[in-house]
């Protein structure tokens, strides 16, 4: 492993529970590969505009014809797609509001998401073109929601990820942090066993 890209998508940045277990997740993982490279995107630090007809404009025109304005945001949305392309691992920190992912991680996907740079539509459908990557997920909830259909958040974000052809996707789950106390502390430590145990897994294939 040479690359670990985190991606914080809490509103409280570092100090959201999905945050701070993804630091965790990564540590995990650096102390069996510690030469590897880590790489933090904090989306609430450094918000990714939304996407817009102007923006989405910029993405589908072609390359000779980009206004300047067209040309920086394309350069903005290559950049994160060469964080991503970089990266042997990903550790997404995803913490649920309203039932859905939060909107800055909406416009992250909608910026890496682009035809002929990370999927190709096929006569077959989509082939997602960023393979061989390892994805965990660290999904932190106030409710119990994991194995309900109000759990949209996993399907998405697993389907998301395969469409753009990273299909070796691990959850690990922190729910019912809003539940009480000690419902918390359960949680808290249930996740944290779970990222302990991705450790030995990793050894395995490494």
């Amino acid at each position: 492993m040479k690359t670990i890209l985190q991606i914080n998508s809490s509103l409280n940045s570092s100090d959201g529970v999905s945050s701070r277990l993804a630091d965790e997740t990564v540590t995990a993982l650096r102390a069996l590969h510690p030469g590897a490279k880590s790489i933090v995107r904090d989306l609430a630090r450094d918000p990714v505009p939304h996407l817009d007809a102007e923006r989405f404009g910029a993405f589908i025109a072609n390359p000779e014809a980009r206004t300047p304005a067209q040309r920086a945001a394309v350069r903005y949305s290559d950049a994160l797609i060469d964080e991503l392309r970089s990266a042997d691992s990903i550790v997404l920190g995803l913490p649920m509001y309203n039932f859905g992912v939060p909107s800055p991680l909406k416009a992250w996907f909608d910026h890496i998401a682009r035809a002929g740079i990370t999927f190709n539509y096929t006569e077959k459908g989509a082939v997602g073109l960023l393979t061989g990557k390892k994805a965990y997920v660290i999904a932190a909830r106030g409710g119990k929601y994991a194995g309900t259909p109000a759990d949209t958040q996993t399907p998405y974000v697993r389907n998301f990820l395969a469409f753009l052809g990273i299909t070796d996707v691990e959850f690990v789950y922190a729910e019912g942090l809003a539940l009480g106390e000690a419902t918390r502390n359960e949680a808290l430590a249930a996740a944290q066993g779970a990222i302990r145990r991705l450790a030995p897994q990793q050894r395995m294939a490494a």
